[in-house]
């Protein structure tokens, strides 16, 4: 196994992991903004009310994309074991 090698499976590891976790932090990011900018609005300073519309939209966001994040997960998987007989020499 050379190091190109072994970059090349740590960069496709972290890219999978970055594409299944990107909707999730997305999703939680624009939740947080949107009610923030609503507490700013209503002049509410409650810091703990941002934690349930987040878990809500992550949970949601979660049960619609699980079947496809699964897939990509599995197609990433199953790459590299098909091809870890060939990497070792």
């Amino acid at each position: 196994m050379t190091e190109e090698l072994v970059l090349g499976i740590g960069r496709e590891a972290l890219l999978t992991t970055v594409l299944i976790a990107a909707p999730l932090l997305l999703g939680a990011l624009i939740t947080g903004l949107v009610v923030s900018i609503l507490q700013a609005v209503t002049q509410i300073n409650e810091a703990t009310l941002t934690f349930i519309p987040k878990i809500g939209a992550v949970v949601l966001i979660l049960l619609v994309l699980a079947p496809w994040m699964i897939q990509v997960m599995t197609a990433y998987t199953t790459d590299l074991f098909t091809s870890l007989p060939g990497l070792v020499r």
